[in-house]
């Protein structure tokens, strides 16, 4: 897919997101979780990630159902290989535990960002606005 499309379809995916991303998206937008922020629908090579922290160059990612089967699956695990590869950490979550378990989710990807912080050390506020 090309650049220009992908980032047609980035665009097209924030207008429109799944309710569970909706709802994740209104606890990361605007740096309200602890200071971090994360941009939504990230083109990253071939690929469009839901929401990605590049200061620490962790993206989550919000999964249904259809990420169980075995095409899927497979897709999924070349699509992490690459982010890998790029240095990005992926962290999966599925849909239904960000609408049962927000504090659970809100916990696991705060824990993430802190361990990524040994890995790219946080930004005083003053200079996380020249990276962004």
């Amino acid at each position: 897919m090309a650049s220009s499309t992908l980032k047609e379809v980035a665009r097209s995916n924030r207008k429109a997101p799944t309710p569970a991303a909706q709802r994740l998206w209104r606890f990361l937008r605007g740096r309200r979780l602890n200071g971090y922020k994360f941009a939504r629908e990230v083109v990253i090579g071939c690929y469009i990630a839901d929401f990605v922290n590049r200061c620490h160059k962790i993206i989550i990612e919000v999964d249904g159902g259809q990420h169980g089967e075995k095409a899927v699956i497979a897709y999924d695990n070349k699509r992490t290989e690459f982010l890998g590869e790029e240095g990005y950490q992926v962290v999966r979550i599925w849909n239904n535990e960000v609408f049962e378990n927000i504090s659970g989710v809100l916990e696991n990807i705060l824990l993430k960002l802190q361990c990524a912080e040994h890995r790219h050390p946080r930004l005083e506020p003053h200079e996380r606005e020249k990276e962004d």
